[in-house]
């Protein structure tokens, strides 16, 4: 760390899942700045656009919280229509002075669509419905893959048992976890 810049914001893991009956996103509780733990029960899950959709961030709190209520406009411009809503905040996101300088990213998925939205103007959706974000992201997502095809677990213990894998290797990921689902 130099010396005049303050340790960097890190900590979290958030993960979607879903099958044909729901979406599911699973986040950690743990904040950190720099090397240490400063929340361990933070909650980065919402849901938005009256239950029907369901969001997760990782990043600043703030910027987090910033992103979620553009997208909830945009998501009442654009009658609930994720897809549309989620590039009209990318745009605005990467193009937007003020915009620009958040620090976040963001899961949100409802009953057709899974997107993980990034400042650089990214709407990203995974082929198989599967995203994670954050520290743990990829061991998460890994996790998940690796559940995917398993039949005889509800969808609700594939996500705490991914979670769990995500919180055993990475520090910056703790077992205390908040999920939200949308059911169709």
């Amino acid at each position: 760390m130099s010396d005049n810049k303050m340790p960097s914001w890190h900590a979290t893991t958030i993960l979607c899942i879903r099958d044909n009956k729901q979406v599911i996103i699973i986040g950690d509780g743990q904040v950190s700045l720099g090397h240490t733990v400063i929340k361990s029960t933070a909650n980065k899950i919402r849901t938005l656009a009256n239950n029907s959709i369901v969001a997760g961030f990782a990043g600043a709190t703030a910027d987090a919280f910033t992103l979620f209520s553009r997208l909830e406009e945009k998501l009442d411009k654009h009658s609930h229509n994720l897809m549309r809503a989620s590039v009209e905040l990318a745009k605005d996101w990467r193009l937007d002075k003020y915009l620009r300088r958040l620090e976040a990213m963001i899961i949100v998925a409802d009953k057709e669509s899974t997107l993980i939205l990034s400042g650089n103007g990214d709407v990203l959706e995974p082929e198989d419905g599967i995203a994670a974000i954050g520290s743990g992201g990829n061991y998460a997502l890994a996790a998940a893959k690796a559940l995917s095809d398993v039949k005889n677990i509800k969808l609700e213990d594939k996500a705490k048992k991914a979670m769990k894998i995500a919180a055993d290797i990475c520090i910056y990921t703790n077992h205390n976890t908040v999920m939200k689902k949308v059911n169709f």
